[in-house]
């Protein structure tokens, strides 16, 4: 990839720059833990339960972390499909639906626990000093399904100020919908040529900003949900293909 052409880099934020799962499951796995009842079958994907039993668990009956994150994903994608709620509320949305498999009844206090969480997840060991390293040389952007107040609560974990900040909450629209990468085309008003996408989620982000004809580089980070993330699957093909930013910012370098 020929980096000297681009002068903006935009970015997704959860799962690229910010450890999400982490963050999520130190939020919900407490409140999943308070009863000893099951999930039910019908929203738990044949890979992750034993043969001939829907419902594998991990020890004294608790859910495993893969369970928990499969869930969170089926739910925040339908949460994101409809009309446009807050992500706070979308947030509080999947803790409640996910206790309800388990059995467990949420207070107004667990319900805002998750969303109330976001502050705290914690950016991937190598997303500060790439994103400094980046910075003397690109505008840095934020394309995010986020809120802007949870945003905010994540921006000084990544140690840089950002170009401009484009939220879901701004726009009242949730990727894969192409309205982010519309709004980074209004804003930066430069070429699609010279902006480079970068992010995690091939559904999220490569699939809308492929099919609006923007360079994109896969951040293929580890995963608890191998081959995905926290992402239903997609048929994309990103221009590059890397394991972290620490990797993107040594290609750029060395262009």
């Amino acid at each position: 990839m020929d980096f000297e052409r681009f002068t903006h880099l935009t970015f997704d934020c959860y799962g690229t720059l910010i450890d999400w799962e982490t963050g999520i499951l130190e939020a919900l796995m407490p409140l999943m833990a308070r009863s000893a009842g099951t999930f039910t079958e019908k929203h738990l994907p044949h890979s992750v339960t034993e043969p001939n039993d829907g419902r594998s668990m991990g020890e004294s009956g608790a859910p495993t972390e893969e369970q928990v994150l499969r869930l969170y994903t089926r739910f925040e994608a339908e949460e994101e499909a409809g009309d446009y709620k807050p992500y706070r509320i979308v947030l509080e949305n999947i803790a409640v639906r996910i206790a309800a498999e388990r059995g467990v009844e949420l207070s107004e206090a667990d319900r805002a626990a998750l969303p109330n969480s976001v502050g705290q997840w914690p950016p991937f060991p190598d997303s500060v000093a790439a994103l400094k390293g980046l910075k003397s040389r690109f505008k840095l952007v934020i394309l995010s399904n986020i809120d802007d107040a949870l945003f905010a609560q994540s921006n000084p974990h990544l140690g840089v100020e950002f170009d401009e900040i484009i939220t879901a909450e701004q726009l009242r629209s949730y990727k894969p919908r192409k309205a982010h990468f519309e709004a980074a085309l209004a804003r930066l008003d430069v070429p699609r040529g010279q902006i480079l996408h970068v992010a995690q989620s091939l559904h999220h982000d490569h699939v809308p900003a492929k099919e609006m004809g923007f360079s994109t580089v896969w951040i293929n980070r580890p995963s608890r949900l191998t081959g995905t993330g926290l992402a239903p699957p997609a048929n994309v093909r990103p221009d590059l293909e890397l394991p972290d930013l620490r990797s993107l910012a040594a290609a750029i370098h060395s262009n």
